[in-house]
């Protein structure tokens, strides 16, 4: 598309939303015909409007193989731009998922809540995420106020969406796993142990990197 269409495009559709479509294409992708459970910020506590909520919204998809996969909208551009025209990357190039083991999605509330503060971190720190880096936490259970065992995260490619482009840049999508005290300190103390356990996960099945919230086994 050239920009003079674009523009044109821009002017005719009021609804266009290239980046929102980007995101919803590679989801289609994997769930096609599924109508996701889709949940929007409150408006009036968005970022634009003075407050510090950076994501317009997230989508929660039901996988076949037992699993919520959420996506999250607002880390890249979403709707019609100008000024985001023909960049390499959307946004920060990236948007935020999960995949929690649970077949209720009021069981998820907590994870939105929780990339809704990884989102300000990143707008208000000017500090993006990558695959392979971690966020350690604070020790707690990630799901504040159970007795999980799961207190930190790893960051990895999405095992199953699609990078897309559009107009405005790549979007790829960063996945986050919920990870053991132990694993996390195990990752601080040498880097190599990323990939290791990204490895014994999957030797013991886990192929699509699913964060199981029960889970009590340390890898490392």
């Amino acid at each position: 598309m050239t920009k003079e269409e674009f523009l044109k495009r821009l002017k005719e559709d009021d609804e266009y939303s290239p980046g929102w479509q980007a995101i919803d294409d590679a989801f289609d992708k994997l769930y096609p015909g599924q109508n996701p459970e889709h949940f929007a910020t409150d408006m009036q506590t968005r970022a634009m409007f003075g407050g510090d909520e950076y994501l317009d919204g997230f989508s929660i998809y039901t996988s076949s193989k037992g699993y919520k996969h959420i996506v999250t909208y607002g880390m890249t551009v979403l709707y019609g731009d100008e000024d985001a025209f023909g960049e390499e990357w959307n946004g920060w190039g990236y948007e935020m998922t999960i995949k929690l083991k649970e077949d209720n999605s009021q069981n998820c509330m907590w994870a939105l809540d929780m990339m809704s503060n990884l989102a300000r971190y990143t707008y208000t720190t000017e500090r993006f995420f990558e695959p392979e880096q971690f966020v350690k936490g604070n020790g707690q259970p990630l799901h504040i106020g159970t007795d999980s065992k799961i207190t930190a995260l790893l960051l990895v490619s999405d095992t199953e969406a699609q990078t897309q482009m559009s107009v405005y840049g790549k979007t790829e999508f960063i996945q986050l796993i919920g990870i053991t005290e132990s694993e996390i300190q195990a990752i601080i103390k040498d880097r190599s142990n990323v990939r290791k356990l990204i490895e014994l996960m999957k030797a013991e099945g886990n192929t699509d990197l699913v964060t199981d919230m029960g889970r009590t086994k340390s890898y490392l």
